[in-house]
Parts: C-alpha cells; sequence; structure tokens
C-alpha cells in the first residue's frame, strides 16, 4: 500500500508539473486596498449652550477679547471660573475697556468684576500663571500689568519692555521626562502688534527677563477686521510647541522647543502672492521663510482657507487645534500634525468679527468643553457634548 501511495503521488506531482501554469492560469488575485476612514472633527461632534453675560457689572464695558480658565482657587477666583477682559467701554470706544470679569462655567451665569484700571486699557489677552497672578496684554495701555487674584495691580510692564501694542499672550512651562531632576522654566510669551514680534517673559528667581525671540509677522489695521497680528497663542507642554495664529495671513505657525529659542533667534521673512487691503487671503506656506539660529525650529502648520481672519486658538484633548475666524465666526480644527483641516463649525450666524478668545478643557470627547467670547452677544458661549 505505502509503495502504491508513492508511485501515486509520484504521478500526481508530475501531473501538476506539466499542467500547472495553465491551471493556475484560471484563478486570479484580488488585492484588497482598505482606505483609513478621515477623523471626525472633535468640534463636529459638540453642542453650544451660552455660559453667560460679559458685561461689567459696574461700568458696562464691553466686547470680550481674553479668555482663560483659572487653575487654582484664590482671590476671587475658583479654580474652573472663565476670566474675561473687555475691549470697549460701555460707549462701544474700541479699546477704551479696562476691566476683568470672572463667570461661573455653567449656564445663567452672571459676570463679577476682578479687576478695574487704566493699564488694562484694550485688553485682548489673558493668561494665568499657576500662582495667583493674571497677566494681562493691553493694547491700547501699551502695558502688559499683572494684577492679583483680588484685583489688585500688582504691577505695570509698561516702562519694563518697549511695548508698541501687545496682543496675544500664553503662560509656558514644559513638561519634563519623568524622573527629571530639572526645573522646568517658566514664561509668559506675548505678541506686539505693532512691530509682529513675539516676546519671551522668563520668570527667574532674579526677576523678569525679556527676549524678543521671534520677528517678521505680517501685522496691520483693517478698516474691516481690525488689528490683524500674530495672535492666539496656544502652547503646548507636552513638546515645548508654542503655536501662533497669524491673522494678517490666513496661516498657524508652530514654534518647537520653543523655551530654548534666543533672542533674535527666529527671523521671519514674508513675500505674499497677492495682497488685499493689507490682508493675504490666497497665502500659502511658501510665502513664509525663516532664517536665525533658531530657524530650524519654525514651521507652518496650515496656511489658507478656510482660515478667514482668524484671531484666537486652543488646543483640544487629542491634539487638534481649534482656530476661531472673525471673518466668518467659524471654528476651524486643524491637525498639527499631518497639517489638514479636519472640519469647520458655524458658531454665530451674525455680523463678522465675533469670535474672540478660545480656552479649553478636557482630556477626552466626553469631557471636552469649548469656551469662546462671542462679542456679537458680549458672552461667553460652550462647546460640548
Amino acid at each position: 500500500m505505502n509503495t502504491l501511495r508513492i508511485s501515486q503521488l509520484t504521478a500526481l506531482s508530475a501531473a501538476l508539473t506539466l499542467t500547472g501554469c495553465s491551471s493556475m492560469s484560471n484563478y486570479s488575485t484580488t488585492t484588497t486596498t482598505t482606505t483609513p476612514a478621515a477623523p471626525t472633527a472633535v468640534i463636529a461632534q459638540l453642542a453650544t449652550t451660552t455660559i453667560g453675560s460679559t458685561v461689567d457689572p459696574t461700568n458696562g464695558d464691553a466686547n470680550p477679547y481674553g479668555l482663560t480658565i483659572a487653575p487654582i482657587t484664590a482671590g476671587l477666583m475658583t479654580a474652573g471660573d472663565l476670566i474675561v477682559c473687555n475691549f470697549n467701554d460701555s460707549k462701544g470706544n474700541a479699546g477704551a475697556g479696562t476691566t476683568i470679569v470672572d463667570l461661573k462655567p455653567v449656564a445663567g451665569s452672571k459676570p463679577t468684576r476682578i479687576a478695574q484700571d487704566a493699564t488694562l486699557a484694550g485688553c485682548n489677552s489673558l493668561a494665568l500663571s499657576p500662582g495667583d497672578n493674571i497677566w494681562a496684554a493691553a493694547y491700547t495701555a501699551n502695558d502688559n500689568p499683572i494684577f492679583s487674584t483680588s484685583g489688585t495691580l500688582a504691577t505695570s510692564l509698561a516702562s519694563s519692555y518697549p511695548w508698541m501694542q501687545p496682543w496675544g499672550q500664553v503662560f509656558a512651562s514644559p513638561t519634563l521626562p519623568a524622573g527629571s531632576t530639572a526645573t522646568a522654566p517658566k514664561a509668559f510669551y506675548i505678541t506686539d502688534a505693532g512691530d509682529g514680534s513675539v516676546v519671551q517673559s522668563n520668570i527667574t528667581s532674579a526677576g523678569l527677563v525679556f527676549n524678543k525671540i521671534i520677528t517678521g509677522f505680517p501685522h496691520t489695521v483693517s478698516a474691516t477686521y481690525g488689528i490683524l497680528a500674530p495672535a492666539g497663542l496656544t502652547y503646548d507642554p507636552s513638546s515645548d510647541t508654542l503655536y501662533v495664529v497669524s491673522s494678517d495671513t490666513n496661516s498657524v505657525l508652530a514654534f518647537s522647543s520653543v523655551s530654548t529659542i534666543p533672542a533674535g533667534g527666529v527671523v521671519i521673512t514674508f513675500t505674499p502672492g497677492t495682497s488685499s487691503g493689507g490682508s493675504y487671503p490666497t497665502t500659502t506656506s511658501a510665502a513664509f521663510a525663516f532664517s536665525g539660529s533658531a530657524a530650524a525650529q519654525a514651521k507652518v502648520i496650515y496656511s489658507g482657507t478656510p482660515l478667514n481672519y482668524p484671531i484666537s486658538a486652543a488646543l483640544l484633548y487629542n491634539g487638534d487645534l481649534v482656530v476661531g475666524n472673525t471673518g466668518d465666526n467659524n471654528l476651524v480644527e486643524i491637525q498639527p500634525s499631518s497639517g489638514k483641516v479636519i472640519g469647520t463649525k458655524s458658531v454665530d450666524t451674525g455680523n463678522p468679527g465675533a469670535i474672540f478668545g478660545i480656552a479649553t478643557t478636557g482630556t477626552s470627547l466626553a469631557t471636552q468643553k469649548i469656551f469662546f467670547n462671542d462679542d456679537n452677544t458680549n458672552t461667553v458661549v460652550q462647546i460640548s457634548q
């Protein structure tokens, strides 16, 4: 039996060898290619709720620009409170607002005043240190005053640094690797709308040390859209990356390891393709060139539509950026890793120029909250599930 089987197998093998090519030609191989699904925008999965009015309860200042979230309970604020500053006075005079107010992060909140001072004139942005100080970029006052959380003016920085028009602001301290014995640097970054620069204000044991680390951002004042300059400062501590919105060019730029950039480290040269009223709606990333000792740390993340005169931005739980357009009141979600727009969301169907100041909290879609100032309604609006 074994001999017979071996003979039969040998014959079968020979037959397959002779006929294999013609037989196999009757069979086809199908390769299936699966295209990865495009990521779903975080902003597309969230709904809006009005938190409350930002109008100062004492003097009627309005037009909220600056917005941040209290990291601790101290003075007149509680951790999680929404801290807002008003750009206009009660008569609508642009840049004449001088107040900071506090709102609880729940629907129906009423504003309470934290501070009122001439050094806050034209406040556009706010940032809070982990301690108990509020830093304010005041465009009209040409100041970057520091207030306690009780509303007391701690110091004016008008004479400490030659400001022109402070505009954007953020606090930054990188996350150190586990087990590191180093001390993380702490700094505030402030943009100057007067010359298109980014100033680094290092917090040291000897006091504040100022360095103008980035220069050359386009900047202008538009009759339609107002002040268009570097703004929307957003900081990612996990990578020590500073994101800057270039309002005048419809662009978002990133500066990696920003705490290591020295004075004059990045010089931006901008060459627009076309110009329209001092703004550049057809800008592409190729319009930007970088020089200086830290030029390799600068990158254009995204440029062009659907960005439409953006002025604010914040980081979402998944690492995406949410950017606020003043040109059409849309939020735009951008994925920095790919440089792609993930989605857009209209949040105000009224007149353009409504979206100022964005702040976010949350570590998942379920806990993600986006807060923004709506200047058409003088309110803070929340977007969440």
